[in-house]
């Protein structure tokens, strides 16, 4: 977008083109994306009016009505989004990426602590989690660094700095301790180096470091007597990689989330006859293990469906990669694509025992107003980015 300065009619001009902009992108909606947005949007709520109907004694719809504020603002968020020129974010990367780690950092002072970790602000009204926000703020932000190096994007230094911008907020994250978000992060990162241009080369050693860190955190550290790892995500990824050394308390989890999965089978077993989730056999059946909860109210229907809902959104975001008008854009969604297919997977594949249990929530049906509203407000971004990519490409839809 063309900066304006000087006099007042400039001013009017530049507000009455922006005008124009953006109803030719209100005209490109991809409506597809939308109605998929809001079939798993629907599709979380009756999950989590099934799920959580016996944990608050007489009050069934306790987090039902609390999705549902959470949703509200998140629709606002998605409208913001899609309102918001993309290019704002590129201009602006700076302060989006230092006021992001400065969030991320507070939660280590003045955080809330809950199940050993510290991830929540509260502001008296609302307790959110900065890190499910910095999901979206840190790929605009890490996508401009990147954007404004195009001409460059060869070359190895580059690359060495994108690498050591992402690192602060995975460490930050890693420190709280989240491993599953600090995953996310490094996911998103891989995926904004690859739609950049990234040689393979160069992608192909940092898979190479990648597994060395692993190496390193899961064996050589521990070997030297230095752990990286809390004792409980040492036991998860234990029992993910050698099941027969697991104990049976840390096995607990996993099989109780297997056995709701398997117990659905085809049509489900209702919300009263769902006794893994009804008799809290499964432990956060809201959250972490949905999936596994609503897989066994609803059965094998129920659970092809949001799969399927999952589907479509990723396929429509994974299109919108291809009509983004510039590179800051093409990279931006191609993040916040791959970031939601890394935490669909995770999720669902840890209640299956088929992906290691790291706490990464399911995006849109989980409990919690920070995934959900942080999630809509990507899907804002998607929107905006697919809406002026028509545009660019097809000047009569101004």
């Amino acid at each position: 977008m063309l900066e304006y300065a000087g006099s007042q009619s400039r001013g009017v001009t530049r507000r009455r083109d922006e005008g124009v902009a953006l109803a030719g992108v209100l005209r490109s909606l991809d409506w597809l994306l939308i109605l998929g947005v809001a079939g798993l949007v629907a599709v979380g709520l009756w999950a989590i009016s099934g799920v959580t109907r016996f944990d608050v004694g007489g009050n069934p719809d306790y987090y039902l009505k609390r999705q549902i504020a959470y949703v509200c603002v998140g629709v606002v968020a998605l409208v913001i989004g899609l309102i918001v020129d993309p290019d704002v974010y590129r201009r602006f990367w700076r302060p989006i990426f230092f006021s992001t780690i400065g969030l991320i950092a507070i939660v280590l002072v003045v955080g809330r602590a809950a199940r050993g970790s510290t991830r929540w602000i509260n502001v008296g009204f609302f307790t959110f989690q900065p890190s499910e926000f910095g999901k979206l703020l840190v790929v605009l932000a890490i996508a401009g660094f990147i954007a404004d190096r195009a001409r460059a994007a060869a070359d190895p230094s580059v690359t060495l700095r994108v690498l050591g911008l992402g690192v602060v907020p995975i460490l930050l994250v890693f420190a709280q301790p989240d491993l599953g978000t600090a995953l996310v992060y490094a996911a998103a990162l891989g995926a904004m180096l690859f739609v950049s241009g990234t040689p393979w080369r160069q992608l192909a050693v940092l898979g190479g470091l990648a597994a060395l860190l692993v190496s390193v955190v899961l064996w050589i550290g521990p070997s030297m007597g230095v752990n990286f790892l809390h004792g409980y995500q040492k036991s998860r990824l234990t029992c993910f990689v050698h099941p027969q050394k697991c104990s049976v308390d840390a096995r607990y989890n996993l099989e109780q989330s297997i056995a709701a999965v398997g117990s659905g089978e085809v049509n489900g077993r209702g919300v009263k006859n769902a006794t893994q989730t009804r008799l809290n056999f499964l432990p956060e059946h809201g959250t972490d293990f949905v999936f596994a909860s609503f897989a066994e109210q609803r059965g094998f229907v129920g659970a092809s469906l949001l799969l399927a809902l999952y589907l479509l959104v990723l396929w429509r975001g994974l299109r919108i990669v291809t009509v983004a008008r510039d590179l800051y854009s093409a990279i931006v969604a191609g993040g916040i694509v791959f970031a939601l297919l890394f935490q669909i997977f995770v999720n669902v594949g840890m209640t299956m025992g088929i992906a290691p249990i790291t706490g990464i929530p399911l995006p849109f049906v989980s409990v919690g107003g920070s995934s959900m509203i942080a999630n809509l407000a990507a899907v804002g971004v998607l929107l905006a980015i697919h809406g002026r990519g028509r545009v660019a490409r097809n000047p009569r839809r101004r």
